[in-house]
């Protein structure tokens, strides 16, 4: 595999997000004894340089087809990066604590392209399912849906519900009969005075006659409006006293006949 320093040098110092980074203790390949080095994690790419202000990387490792395993030894917390072949390096690393040890293998373990790639394809299935499962809650349809329309408001949804009034409104003695709409709820016609009209719409039921105020009713009306204040201020005084009596009859009747 060939790669381009530069590029790499450019990928492994510039300011994107890493996967995990910190101090770990390599093993080196001729000589078993171990150096500190500062690792940063991009993507599926292990980069590692001699301290953590260094400008470029020592090297790095490209973590496809590998296995991440722990190593049975006594020197501390350590774990080994295998790649498969004959011919092949296996990088022996060692973290200073237990945590930092699991974090970093945890890491490593998803960093490559194709444990990604089965990440997705997993995702993919769970997504197919729900979508699945949404479709037989509908009904099971399963069309693709359509071209997205923007929900109606609350205003015209009202307007829909409400019913459609006619053109020209029916007058009974000069004045418009409002109640006069197809669909509104009125009691049965049981009088034979409805039916239908020449265009087949519902005739209102006839207006009951109005009634005609008597000469008596109006004389008294008009003399009951020209009363002063003073007659409404007798009568008060004579209903209360009137009050007043049945109130001390009632009190005595409740006490009982005096010894």
């Amino acid at each position: 595999m060939k790669l381009n320093e530069r590029s790499l040098a450019f990928y492994a110092t510039c300011d994107s997000p890493a996967d995990n980074a910190g101090f770990l203790y390599k093993r080196g390949e001729r000589h078993t004894a171990y150096h500190r080095r500062w690792f940063v994690l991009k993507g599926n790419m292990l980069f590692y340089f001699e301290e953590r202000d260094s400008r470029e990387p020592v090297g790095v490792i490209v973590l496809e087809g590998c296995n991440v395993e722990l190593c049975d030894s006594a020197d501390g917390f350590a774990f080994a990066i295998r790649f498969g072949g004959t011919k092949s390096r296996t990088y022996v690393l060692a973290a200073e604590s237990q945590a930092a040890m699991e974090s970093w293998v945890k890491s490593l373990s998803r960093a490559s392209f194709n444990y990604m790639r089965l990440v997705v394809r997993e995702l993919e299935q769970q997504l197919e399912e729900m979508s699945r499962g949404l479709a037989g809650g509908c009904g099971g349809s399963r069309e693709p849906p359509g071209p997205w329309k923007p929900k109606p408001s609350e205003l015209e949804r009202s307007r829909e519900r409400l019913p459609a009034l006619p053109a020209v409104l029916p007058k009974e003695n000069g004045c418009a009969v409002w109640n006069n709409v197809l669909g509104a709820d009125r009691l049965p016609d049981t009088s034979g005075c409805g039916g239908h009209d020449e265009e087949g719409s519902p005739r209102p039921p006839p207006l009951p006659p109005r009634r005609r105020v008597s000469n008596d009713e109006a004389a008294s009306a008009g003399a009951a409006v020209a009363e002063s204040p003073s007659t409404f201020c007798r009568l008060h005084e004579q209903y209360s006293r009137e009050v007043a009596r049945l109130r001390q009859d009632w009190q005595q009747r409740r006490r009982g006949p005096r010894p």
